[in-house]
This record gives structure tokens, C-alpha cells and sequence, in this order.
């Protein structure tokens, strides 16, 4: 995708000389006189596909110069393309690719230590740094859910949290399982992954960790797990063990109203870029998506690269069609092949589902202009920048390689955004371009929008917006402007989705097997 265009061509846009399809910027009339040299045959939507030439039944449609699909039909110069007459090709939504590994890692140049870019940051004992101070409390299991957000109400009643300025709020996580569910399991697995990375997230001053008492997920087995003791920082107890739903509210209002001075000692400091750790996420995509913002988020991404720090892309099923360009950046063969055995679980996983890869996207993204989860891929992994593909991780495990790396989580935002952040993301970027709104406490969240018109629309609920890319900013002046944003989120200026209070309900842990 290096060879793409981005300067409008009046109302149209050829991304690629190897294309065969145009992007209309505005609606498109029949009887429109294309730059391209067509006539449009049939109205062709703002942000939705043209035939630039004809193309047979059968034939390879190319966008970015990766193929997004095969027409269905015939289709002449001038057509609107879209589901009606281009489709994946194969009966199962299946693809082949000639995946090659480790071909294009050449590494960044890197910005000396002495140079880098800083922000402020709260340093913790461990060694991390954290973006916000949050306090959480953690739940077990669904039967605690009630009185972690009891416990949190209480607190905010009180008003005590004005005395703590420091301390950006007591936020409950609250989830619906941890129980019923095999001991041995994956899903089990991911879940103690997820508690465990968001106890230890480095937005967190201080955690409390509330159950039930019996359920599958014991808290004990837990802090085994990972060698845990109970500090003035992180404090465990279950309703059966203390006695009933009132006391064990009481119990946690009093843990928190001890944590709440010691979480307030910590200072904002002045550290290096390289200490940030940035989740790559989109939603509500649409057809400038892979144009403007994803394309610019990945600049953004390769700046923080190259300043030392981490970028996460994940969302597997939305790489997928794409994944052969991120097997060819990976610094190693077995970088790679990690990868792509996640894209064949993925396969399994939603053949065993009766579904399959090509149910994405969405009926909204189609609407924007997406026709095939190929060209929602191809946008999709441009947030990915292009810097060499260090890691790839399984969903919450602990990112600990630097530079740009690969989560396997699924599409959904809420339930892949929980695996970067419990895999250590402290600050997330999420473009959209059909208006997501969304928030994720405890790492703030900041929202991109893909289109100008969007943008005017939600104007309280969007950070940036990039869709002046195809009015003539370039790609790297928006990418720049989106790092220099990170950098001042970081230091605590507030999103707007921090703003409007979004981040509460976005715990969303990913529920792998049966449901016993």
C-alpha cells in the first residue's frame, strides 16, 4: 500500500494506479463526467466504490492495489461496486495467500535517547508509567458486580474524592461471567489474563479484587498464580467470607478510603515517549476509513516506534485478507507463523460457530462504503503503520516487546480494547467513520474521525479530525498532529470521551468456550 494516492481528484479518488476502482468523495449522479474518464452508469454513494474500468465476472476487484474481492457479475466502467456485484470469491468466505515472512523488516531509524519526545507521567514502584491514577475494583466473578458498583457509588456520594484531585476516580469492573466455565480451559485462561493485566495496569494506583466465594474464578488460585501479596495498594475479599452483601460493601468503601492518600502520592513526572504503550483500535468504519485516519494513526504509529515506545494493532478477524503484508514485516519466521495460526484458529473458530470470516463487516460499515472484509483489512491494518512486526501475543498476555506488535483479540472494540489494556496499553487511539462512541477507563481514549462530516455531526464526541486528508493535508502533517496529541493526553488534558464520562461499561473480557 505504499503506492497510494490520497490528492482528490475533483469528486473522486484513485488510490492506486494497479486499481480498478475509484472513490467517490461526494454522491455521484448518473451522468457524472469521472477525472478517471468514465461516465457514471449508476449512482454510486459519498465514500462507496466506481468501476474506473470494466471488469469481468469473476475478475479480481483491486483497491490499494490488494485485491478486496471478485465481481459477481460483469461490471461496466462507470458502475457503483459494492455487495450487489462484488463478493469474496469463495463458497466458504475463505482466502488463500502466498504469505511470505520476515521480507520487509527493515528496522526504523531510531530517535536517540537524548531527543526523544516526553510527556508526564505517573512512574510507579515497578517501573511502569502510567497516563491516568486510577483506583479500580475488580470483580471475580458476575455475583460481585453489584456491590463493586455499590461500593464506587458510595464513594462518589461522599464527595471525598474532591479531597484527592490527584486521583482521576474509582472506577467498578464489572463483567458478566467468571463462573461456569472449564477450570482448564482457554477461556479461563484469557480471563485470569485479563484480571491479572488490569490489576497491574500502570493507570492504576491502587486495585481492590471482590468475589463471591464460589465461583470457578477463585481469587486465591489467582494471587498463587502470579506470586501475589495483599499491599496498602491491592486488597482481596469475598462476600462469603466476610459475611453478606452490606458488609462487604462497608469493607470496601473503608479499603478505599485508606488506598485513596497512598494512590495520591504519586506525582506526574517528566519521561521519554518510549514509556507509552498505545492500543490501535477502530470502529464504525466506513469507506474513507482506510484513506484518511488509519492510514494517518499509522504514521502516528511509527513516530512513537521510532521514539522507543510500543503500539498494539489487534483485531484479528479485521486483519484478515490482510495479514500476508504483516507476515512479510515480521522480524522473524516464527514472528510470523505465530500470526498466521492465530488467522487459522480464527478459520476454525467460526466454521465450528457455523459463520464465517466474510460476516464482517457490518451492515454500518456497509452502509459507509465497505463491501468485503478484504477491503475493511487493508484499511484496517493501516493503523499498523510500517515499521518490522516485533511480537505477536495472545489475547491479555503481558506486551513486554517494544516497537509495533500484534494482539489476537477479536473485532469487537469493547472486548479487544480489554485485551490491549490488560496486556499494558496506557493510552488508546480509535478512529471511526460512522461516529463510535466509546470510552475506556482506565487508559484514555482518543477518538479520529475518518470524514468531515462526521466530524461536524459529533464534534463534543471527536478528538481529531482526518477527514481534511482528502482536502489536501497530507497523511504525515496528520499523523504528526495525532502523535503530538498522544503526548498531551498523556500528560493528563482530557479526551473527549473522558469528558463526557464514557469508560465505565467498556470491560468487556473476551468469553472463549462453553458456557457450562
Amino acid at each position: 500500500m505504499s503506492e497510494t494516492m490520497t490528492r482528490p481528484q475533483g469528486r473522486t479518488l484513485l488510490l492506486n494506479a494497479a486499481d480498478n476502482i475509484g472513490v467517490a468523495l461526494a454522491n455521484l449522479d448518473i451522468g457524472t463526467e469521472t477525472p478517471q474518464g468514465v461516465t457514471i452508469v449508476r449512482r454510486v454513494p459519498r465514500g462507496h466504490k466506481f468501476a474506473v474500468k470494466p471488469i469481468r465476472a469473476g475478475e479480481a476487484v483491486i483497491k490499494f492495489g490488494q485485491i478486496i474481492g471478485f465481481a459477481k457479475e460483469a461490471i461496466p466502467a462507470g458502475d457503483w461496486v459494492h455487495e450487489h456485484n462484488c463478493g469474496m470469491g469463495g463458497a466458504d468466505g475463505s482466502l488463500t495467500h502466498d504469505y511470505a515472512f520476515a521480507e520487509g523488516a527493515i528496522a526504523p531509524d531510531m530517535v536517540p535517547v537524548n531527543q526523544r519526545a516526553t510527556f508526564e507521567g505517573y512512574r510507579r514502584a515497578n517501573g511502569k508509567v502510567g497516563t491516568r491514577n486510577y483506583i479500580g475494583i475488580l470483580t471475580s466473578v458476575n455475583c460481585s458486580a453489584t456491590v463493586a458498583k455499590f461500593m464506587a457509588e458510595e464513594i462518589n456520594r461522599s464527595g471525598i474524592l474532591a479531597d484527592y484531585p490527584d486521583i482521576d476516580g474509582v472506577i467498578p469492573f464489572v463483567h458478566g461471567t467468571g463462573c461456569a466455565m472449564d477450570l482448564s480451559g482457554e477461556g479461563y485462561q484469557i480471563f485470569r489474563r485479563t484480571q491479572w493485566g488490569y490489576t497491574a495496569n500502570p493507570n492504576l494506583g491502587a486495585a481492590l479484587l471482590v468475589g463471591l466465594g464460589c465461583e470457578a474464578f477463585q481469587i486465591g488460585k489467582m494471587k498463587e498464580s502470579y506470586g501475589l501479596t495483599e499491599t496498602d495498594t491491592f486488597q482481596t475479599m469475598t462476600i462469603q467470607e466476610i459475611g453478606g452483601t452490606r458488609k462487604m460493601i462497608d469493607w470496601g468503601v473503608e479499603r478505599i478510603k485508606e488506598m485513596l492518600p497512598v494512590a495520591a502520592r504519586a506525582r506526574r513526572e517528566t519521561v521519554d515517549a518510549s514509556e507509552l504503550t498505545l492500543a490501535l483500535q477502530c470502529g464504525g468504519s466506513d469507506g474513507y476509513s482506510g484513506i484518511t485516519a488509519n492510514p494517518a494513526l499509522g504514521v502516528a504509529a511509527d513516530i512513537l516506534v521510532r521514539q522507543g515506545g510500543t503500539a498494539i494493532l489487534s483485531e484479528t478477524p479485521e486483519i484478515y485478507g490482510a495479514e500476508h503484508l504483516l507476515t512479510r514485516r515480521a522480524v522473524s519466521r516464527e514472528v510470523g507463523e505465530k500470526l498466521i495460526s492465530r488467522i487459522k484458529w480464527w478459520e476454525d473458530y467460526t466454521q465450528r460457530n457455523r459463520g464465517e470470516m466474510n460476516n464482517n463487516p457490518s451492515p454500518g460499515n456497509k452502509l459507509g462504503g465497505l463491501t468485503t472484509i478484504l477491503e475493511k483489512s487493508l484499511g484496517a491494518a493501516a493503523k499498523g503503520g510500517t515499521t518490522p512486526l516485533t511480537a505477536v501475543y495472545e489475547y491479555a498476555e503481558p506486551v513486554t516487546e517494544k516497537g509495533f506488535v500484534f494482539m489476537d483479540t477479536p473485532g469487537f472494540d469493547p472486548v479487544s480494547a480489554t485485551g490491549q489494556v490488560a496486556g499494558g496499553a496506557n493510552i488508546l487511539a480509535f478512529t471511526t467513520g460512522r461516529g463510535s462512541a466509546y470510552g475506556c477507563k482506565p487508559v484514555p481514549s482518543i477518538k479520529l474521525a475518518t470524514n468531515s462530516d462526521m466530524y461536524a455531526r459529533m464534534t463534543e464526541d471527536m478528538d481529531i479530525n482526518c477527514g481534511d486528508i482528502v482536502e489536501g493535508v497530507s497523511i504525515e502533517a496528520k499523523g504528526q498532529e495525532i502523535f503530538d496529541l498522544l503526548l498531551r493526553i498523556a500528560s493528563g488534558t482530557r479526551t473527549k470521551s473522558e469528558s463526557l464520562g464514557y469508560g465505565d461499561n467498556e470491560f468487556v473480557p473476551w468469553q472463549v468456550g462453553a458456557v457450562m
